[in-house]
This record gives C-alpha cells, structure tokens and sequence, in this order.
C-alpha cells in the first residue's frame, strides 16, 4: 500500500511512523520549504504518552521535556481557585500532565522517520479521486498519486475545504498570545502548569525543561482584530499588570519577534472522516480550542489508531469504516467540552465569575480526577 500524508505537524509525523511500523510505503508532504524550529510549549497528558509509547518515541520525547505534579487555577490576587494534582492520575495511566517544546517534539519524531520520507516545499492545491487511487496536485505544478491520501494539514486545510466547503473554523469569542522565554529571574513553582482568570483575561505558565518557561495568554475581543494583532510583549505586559508580578514580567520578556498570536478557533464536530480514498486526520477533522490541552493528543491517538485499523482489516475502506467508529464521537467529546471550558474560563461578568469560582473551590479532588479518567481510557 502507498500512502501520501499531507501536513508535517504533530498528526501527520505520528501517522508516518505509525504507518511505517507496519510496513506502509509513506510520502509526507509539508508545504514549508525548510524545517525550523518554530512554535511554543505544548502540553501532552497521559493519553498521549501512552500512544508515543506504541510509537516507539516515547522515551525520546519524555528526555526533552519535564513532567508536572499539579494544575492549578489561580484568582487575579493569585488565590487558588483549584488545584488539581496530577500524581495520582500519573501513576495510574503513565506519565501525565507533561510539557515540551513544540519544536523538540517535531525533532524527535522526525528523526524517527525512514530517510526521504519527509518532502518539503509542498502545498496541496487539490485531489481528484479515481476508482483504485488518489492524485494530488500541488502548488508548484507537481503531482502524486497513492491508494490513500491522509489530511494532516491543520485547521484551515485546503483538502476538507474541497470536500466540505461548508466546514469552516468557528472563532471562539477570545485571541491568544503564545511563547517562549528564558526564566527572566522571577520565582514560579517549577513544579505546576498554572492558569489564571482574571477579569482582563487569562494566563497560563509551565516551566519547561531547563530555564524555559512557556506562557499564553487569552482575551476577548472581536475577530481578527488590528489592535490584538498589534498587541507587543510589552503592550501585553501593561494589560496584565495588575496580575502578581511574576506574570507581567514573564509576558514582557518575550522578544517581540518571538511572540505567537492567533485567534482561537475549533471545528463544528463532523460526521464522516473518510471521503473515499481521503481521510481527514487531526486539526484538518477534529479542530479543537486548547482549553483542555487535547490537540496534539488527540492528533497522537488518530495516528496509532489508524495504524492499527489498516493493520487489522482486510481492505482500506474496512480500515476507515473502523478508525470512524473508534475516532468520531471522542474527539468531538474533546472539541464539545474544550469549547464550553473555554468560554466558562473567558467570563468577564463579576457575578458569573464569583459563582464559577465558588463552584470550582467546592468542587471535591476526586470529582475533577473522575471527569478526566475517561481521557486517559484509550482504546489502544
């Protein structure tokens, strides 16, 4: 079997290897025309680890990265809101509550892949489907042609848009800053992923591995908005200045040119993944916000689901028959739950946000650690 992926992010790069553990002949397509190390921090809880194990990398990227104890949710006076430890969870499904820089993670699984499976400066301009294969046509004039095409190239793909037009990223109602930066010499607790909520917004902070520290930060505002898009590490600093000092001071010590903006947007859950020979996989079918860390994770299980699906069925049509009924009504659990959490985490009204705080205060250890036992329970 030959399989064309198109998109070398996180989804695209598992599913190679996946594939390539099976013994698939594999073509990953990336529409930039040289490997950089871009990105920022991303988070990886244990379901994800657990299916970087079936891929034979999990030790590799556990190296480059540092595993948390807690999630905690702090006041805009720095009060805790919730405090989640992650230990328990950790010992029952594996390494959990776990950060690493978006670019090592990529390093790691490139390295993983068989030489000249990686080809760069290729964008999918369209597909044309026939009976026993599928084409696709690039932008510089190129072609390739396999037995399936596999969709790894993001939330805004080219290749759903030609087979669902109608399927279009929903903005969220917030804008995010994102990025990375060596600790500027404030004391934060090395050992939690921590996210405040406070009225001008939120904030998230994960020491990384080393003296890094990976930071977002969330506000409402219109969409694609000039001010936002304008917005310095210094401009952000000022707008959160109010927040205890370490978060201000992490904020504007991001050089400007290292700072990460964009509007957050999901997908409306689809109904299909697989369109004859094409299969939709990771943000290009699942988008989902970053409220609950799943993107990466959920584009990791696809990749070692696929592959088990293809390994087990008799034809590429019963391989995706299979993958949709293990894959559709997870991940748009993921996207249902991660949009509603955002939203509640984004409230600005004192009234809601007393009483969300209050709620989250009362809520006993073992009720947040039951809601989320279930992601952890993959059916690998």
């Amino acid at each position: 079997m030959k399989v064309s992926i198109v998109g070398g992010g996180i989804g695209g790069l598992c599913t190679a290897i996946a594939l390539q553990q099976i013994g698939v002949d594999v073509k990953v397509y990336e529409s930039a025309p040289e490997l950089k190390p871009v990105g920022a921090g991303v988070g990886l809880a244990a379901n994800a680890i657990q299916g970087l194990q079936r891929l034979g990398v999990a030790d590799a990227v556990v190296a480059r990265g540092k595993q948390l104890e807690a999630l905690v949710i702090f006041d805009e006076n720095g009060n805790v809101i919730s405090n989640m430890d992650t230990r328990p969870l950790s010992s029952k499904y594996g390494i959990n509550n776990f950060v690493i820089h978006r670019a090592d993670l990529h390093e790691v699984l490139q390295q993983r892949l068989q030489p000249g499976t990686l080809v760069l400066g290729k964008r999918a301009a369209s597909i044309k489907q026939q009976e026993k294969q599928v084409e696709i046509k690039f932008e510089d004039g190129t072609q390739a042609a396999a037995d399936l095409l596999i969709a790894a190239d993001g939330i805004n793909s080219a290749i759903r848009q030609q087979l669902l037009p109608h399927s279009q990223p929903r903005y969220a109602g917030y804008t995010c800053w994102r990025g990375v930066v060596e600790n500027p010499g404030v004391e934060i607790n090395q050992m939690i992923s921590a996210e405040t909520w406070a009225p001008q917004g939120r904030v998230g902070i994960a020491p990384l591995q080393g003296n890094g520290i990976y930071w977002y930060a969330c506000i409402n505002a219109p969409q694609n908005s000039d001010k936002m898009r304008q917005m310095t590490p210094a401009a952000l600093a000022a707008h959160f200045s109010d927040l205890p000092a370490a978060v201000p001071a992490i904020i504007g010590a991001t050089p400007p040119t290292q700072l990460i903006w964009n509007d957050i947007a999901d997908l409306k859950p689809l109904k299909q993944f697989a369109y004859g020979r094409v299969l939709l996989l990771g943000d290009a079918a699942h988008a989902t916000s970053p409220n609950m860390g799943q993107g990466a994770c959920q584009a990791i299980e696809d990749a070692v689901v696929l592959g088990q699906c293809l390994q087990q069925a008799a034809s590429i049509k019963a391989a995706l028959a299979k993958y949709e009924q293990r894959r559709l009504a997870r991940t748009a659990k993921v996207i249902r739950l991660s949009r509603l959490l955002g939203a509640v985490s984004q409230w600005q009204h004192p009234m809601l946000r007393g009483s969300r705080n209050a709620a989250f205060r009362l809520m006993p250890a073992f009720v947040t650690q039951s809601q989320m036992e279930w992601l952890y329970q993959v059916d690998f």
